[in-house]
């Protein structure tokens, strides 16, 4: 993977069990005696926000009035009535991640209890991990089942960084092995579910929630967080290779010899969605991932949509951005970044990333009614050129629908 690429994203196919079995039926390896002793204090912390074995991101407790329509979405509900299914769906992919797993998967807990355990469901896709993370998460099933939560869990030692492989075509297996289980379960999920799928980043509950409201108050088809790096100070946007304004641009300027000297410079040519940044306003884009992401299941179950890898013809791109290209080709172009929601991938860095550029709940407030201004004005038109960044010596625009 390359250097701007999160190397932690180097998850795993499926390899133990059919995802359409019942979750507590799945075959997995046997796991490490030594780490299974370490995993009860782990599982303690994911389960309990007040735990403070391990030191976290301090996170704080969401606006009731809100989210609260969240959990109890009239629409939503009517639509379960006719066809029962889960609501919410978290997905992520993970790798030696043990030091994160009680602040993000914690996390995770605490959202679906917020939106009712009934509603949920988790999909971890695992493998490879030596530090105790797979022994954590297997011994987790029985505490997510005794929410009310359905729990996927499975192990590969499938490894994309191995020399030789398609990276990107293995991260898009893996994200798509994590989803696997909506398409094989038409009876528990429907294209009105909402899916939440999260890097290994340190993340609170509101940052998830409002990722949710949203999608849901913009009536967007995708919206993302931002995400940081701290290479150095201040920290920079990470997924800069992924991420294309509603310009077509990157997010930040890269000469030809890989400098990220301007990297302080977001969306410098696109002064409309900068004066959203800065004001922390969602913007449209064209592509974005951005350590997390909520979507719905429609495009997936309606179109077949799905990440994938490059075409011959096609620019050499990742795989979320691929996936965004697919939703507009496909109709779905209300794709957006939420600018509230800032992420950094490791739990110091989190919070320095929140002491930098606030909390959610501070920029928003706790008022579940927005200001107009807040509202986005969608493009319905796509860019008619996307810069195509196979490499940083080899930068040039195609076609935004370029291959398909």
């Amino acid at each position: 993977m390359a250097t701007y690429l999160r190397l932690d994203l180097s998850a795993h196919v499926l390899t133990s069990a059919s995802v359409n079995d019942s979750p507590a039926q799945q075959r997995l390896r046997e796991g490490n005696a030594t780490l299974f002793e370490f995993a009860p204090k782990y599982i303690n912390a994911i389960m309990n926000p007040g735990d403070d074995t391990f030191s976290r991101l301090a996170c704080p407790s969401p606006s009731s009035s809100r989210y609260e329509y969240l959990r109890n979405n009239t629409e939503i509900k009517q639509s379960q009535a006719r066809h029962p299914s889960r609501k919410y769906f978290f997905a992520l992919d993970l790798y030696n991640c043990v030091k994160l797993l009680p602040r993000l998967l914690g996390t995770v807990v605490e959202a679906m209890r917020y939106l009712g355990p009934e509603n949920c469901a988790l999909s971890i896709v695992e493998g490879r991990s030596d530090d105790g993370t797979f022994e954590i998460l297997k011994s987790l099933r029985k505490e997510i089942e005794a929410t009310g939560a359905l729990y996927y869990f499975t192990t590969s030692d499938v490894n994309p960084l191995s020399p030789g492989g398609n990276r990107v075509d293995q991260l898009a297996e893996l994200r798509n092995q994590a989803l696997e289980p909506i398409k094989k379960n038409p009876s528990i999920f429907s294209s009105q579910t909402t899916v939440a799928f999260l890097n290994d980043v340190a993340i609170c509950m509101e940052d998830v929630l409002e990722l949710i409201h949203q999608r849901v108050y913009q009536n967007a088809d995708m919206t993302c967080a931002m995400d940081w790096v701290h290479v150095a100070e201040p920290p920079t946007f990470y997924d800069v290779w992924i991420a294309r304004s509603i310009t077509g641009d990157s997010f930040f300027e890269i000469p030809e010899d890989g400098s990220w000297d301007f990297a302080w410079n977001l969306l410098w040519n696109d002064p409309g969605s900068k004066e959203r940044l800065t004001t922390y306003k969602p913007f449209q884009v064209f592509s974005c991932w951005n350590g997390a992401v909520v979507f719905t299941a429609k495009p997936l179950l309606e179109q077949n949509i799905q990440f994938r890898s490059s075409r011959e013809t096609e620019c050499y791109q990742g795989e979320p951005q691929l996936f965004c290209k697919d939703l507009w080709f496909n109709g779905y172009r209300k794709i957006s970044v939420i600018p509230s929601v800032n992420l950094e991938y490791s739990d110091e860095n989190g919070q320095k990333i929140k002491e930098l550029k606030g909390y959610v709940h501070e920029h928003v407030g706790d008022d579940a009614t927005e200001d107009p201004s807040v509202k986005i004005k969608w493009q319905n038109e796509p860019p008619e050129k996307i810069k195509c960044l196979a490499n940083y010596a080899d930068q040039h625009w195609l076609p935004w629908d370029n291959g398909l």
